[in-house]
């Protein structure tokens, strides 16, 4: 889908260029999927300490398969 989009040509070639990209939207593609990386990252921290476990659930019995 085109989009047009202003955009800062200095930042966007520095980008380009930092990350050895070849074009304008290699460039803008790879830096909206480390955005993307990064905030599913943020949530991923933000979940810490929120989750209750069980410290007796034993995982390694879970895994035991019984044979018919």
């Amino acid at each position: 889908m085109p989009t047009n989009l202003a955009l800062d040509d200095r930042l966007i070639e520095e980008a380009r260029r930092a990350g050895s990209h070849k074009t304008k939207k290699e460039a803008v593609t790879a830096a909206l999927a480390e955005y993307v990386k990064r905030r599913k990252q943020l949530l991923i921290l933000d979940a810490f300490g929120t989750i209750d476990f069980d410290p007796t659930y034993d995982y390694k019995g879970k895994r035991r398969r019984t044979r018919p």
